[in-house]
């Protein structure tokens, strides 16, 4: 059997921080006062001031956004809502190729099931997916990875147009952008991924509007109604002034809290996501359309090149503030200045984070917005459920490396009289060693510790000649090598979980608009583990 979820204990680089905060123990709490579900998010509703002046801006600014994307009535109808007041909960990833991987739809599915859960509670609030589309990194967001039929894995890197280190904002898809796409779309075969696809990335598009669009139609149906954020927006810059100018003008206040947060969690055995310098802001600056990092020095603010004043960074970004944006522990500050957020959903990384953002959330807002875990999961295609099935593959095993999986295949496919043989050498070993020592016991006692170790090492001749055998087995059975690279390309893609490489949009392709319903059921059972889907059940 299958299991319907996997302990974060027996997943790979699980931190200490996320799996304490999993379970919401009381070392993690100083970092995180408001515990981690539905219910305490609604409740936070009485704690969260709205700006309504503010937040028809935000939303005005954001129905224009959606509308160019081609939103449906639904997200239109929640715009409508937020302007009038509701409250929102926010999830976000970076933008990208072919829509990124899987893990972008699952964020989505958590917020649209938490959206769900806190208006059931009897509180007004819309579901926003935040567009990460001011990093600059063009080597983490420019590139797919799909599955062919045969689960082969197929990597997808675009030609680009635009200044390296510049906002992935302002990259657009160069020559050879079209080409790329009808080989990404022959893969996804015909379906409504693949006619998105070819709808939304095309050349001349930039990484943003092509993914927006993309995310756009794959949850217009079924009146899901979520709504995209794009920050990169010159209104929205103009909005978030204010924020700007006191995060630089309180800038070493900032620097000394985060700096001394980073000492807390250390104190608690935990690690900084986040590096902090005493020079640290918490902005960036587009230099010659380059983002760059700002810095103090010396009394001053280091832009690229340039030395400036506290009172001409003010007045700068007061002029311009479209050429200045928040780093990753203002970032979700930023969010919630614009948006009434009751919560924010994110993966392990950002939970790591929002420990040390918990500081800056008090100096600038007042206020710590709660996040809560995204949902993780493991999407199963039946002919992988299959093969799992047939060689008694568990997923901890793939994994851990508990076994070189074509070598635990081709145990398992011994002759069932082998095995069997094995397995009796293995129990007659234990049987005869026991006897040995209980005679022994009788005759010299100190000779019991050494029959202990020779039984071990019968043991260990027995298991090494059984994996000789499978070795034998395995260059025999030539499919065993391509079911085991099979089972690892879809279950455990570059040693890494299929969530964090495998593009959504192939899940979506094979299973369509059905596949988010049952993403979104499975966010909304709120149980603290990675959950594992048979796309076939």
């Amino acid at each position: 059997m299958i299991p319907d979820c996997i302990s974060f204990n027996a997943i790979p680089h699980t931190t200490r921080i996320f799996s304490d905060f999993l379970s919401y123990s009381p070392d993690v709490r100083k970092f995180f006062p408001t515990q981690p579900d539905a219910a305490h998010i609604a409740a936070w509703a009485k704690s969260v001031p709205r700006d309504l002046t503010r937040q028809a801006r935000v939303a005005d600014a954001l129905v224009k956004q959606n509308r160019a994307w081609g939103a449906s009535e639904a997200t239109l109808r929640n715009l409508r809502r937020l302007r009038d007041g509701a409250f929102a909960v926010v999830t976000g990833q970076q933008v990208g190729l072919f829509g990124g991987p899987l893990l972008s739809l699952l964020k989505a599915a958590s917020v649209l099931a938490l959206a769900k859960q806190v208006e059931e509670l009897g509180v007004e609030c819309v579901p926003v997916f935040w567009l990460a589309t001011e990093d600059h990194d063009l080597a983490e967001v420019n590139q797919a990875l799909l599955l062919t039929h045969d689960f082969q894995l197929a990597a997808f890197t675009a030609q680009t147009n635009g200044a390296a280190g510049a906002p992935v904002s302002t990259i657009r898809f160069a020559a050879g952008t079209n080409d790329l796409v009808a080989q990404a779309a022959q893969l996804l075969g015909e379906s409504l991924a693949a006619d998105y696809l070819r709808e939304s990335y095309v050349e001349g598009e930039t990484f943003s509007n092509a993914y927006a669009r993309l995310y756009t139609r794959i949850f217009n149906g079924r009146d899901h109604g979520l709504i995209f954020f794009d920050p990169a927006d010159p209104e929205l810059h103009r909005i978030a002034t204010p924020l700007f100018v006191e995060a630089v003008s309180r800038s070493a206040e900032l620097d000394d809290a985060l700096l001394a947060r980073n000492r807390e969690l250390h104190a608690a055995q935990y690690h900084e996501q986040v590096k902090v310098t005493p020079q640290s802001t918490p902005l960036f600056a587009l230099a010659e359309g380059v983002r760059v990092p700002i810095h103090r020095a010396n009394g001053q603010f280091a832009v690229a090149r340039e030395r400036l004043s506290s009172a001409q960074l003010q007045r700068r970004i007061e002029v311009a503030p479209e050429n200045f944006s928040a780093n990753v522990l203002l970032r979700p500050v930023l969010q919630d200045y614009w948006l009434p957020t009751l919560g924010y959903i994110g993966g392990p990384a950002e939970i790591a984070y929002f420990a040390q953002a918990g500081v800056v959330y008090e100096k600038l807002l007042g206020r710590i917005t709660p996040i809560l875990p995204r949902l993780s999961a493991t999407l199963i295609e039946p002919r992988i459920e299959r093969l799992l099935t047939k060689y008694e593959i568990e997923l901890p095993e793939l994994f851990h490396g508990e076994c070189q999986l074509r070598e635990c295949l081709a145990a398992r496919s011994l002759p069932a009289d082998l095995r069997q043989n094995f397995e009796n050498a293995r129990r007659s070993v234990d049987d005869v060693m026991q006897h040995v020592s209980s005679s022994l016991q009788t005759l010299d006692p100190t000779l019991v510790e050494a029959a202990g170790r020779a039984a071990g090492k019968m043991q260990y001749q027995v298991n090494r000649l059984q994996k000789r055998a499978a070795q034998a087995e395995l260059r025999r059975t030539e499919i065993l090598t391509r079911h085991a690279m099979q089972i690892e390309n879809a279950l455990y893609p570059k040693k890494s979980l299929p969530e964090r490489e495998l593009a959504g949009l192939y899940f979506y392709a094979n299973h369509g608009p059905e596949l988010i319903d049952r993403l979104i059921e499975l966010a909304a059972a709120r149980c603290p583990e990675h959950k594992v889907l048979l796309l076939g059940a």
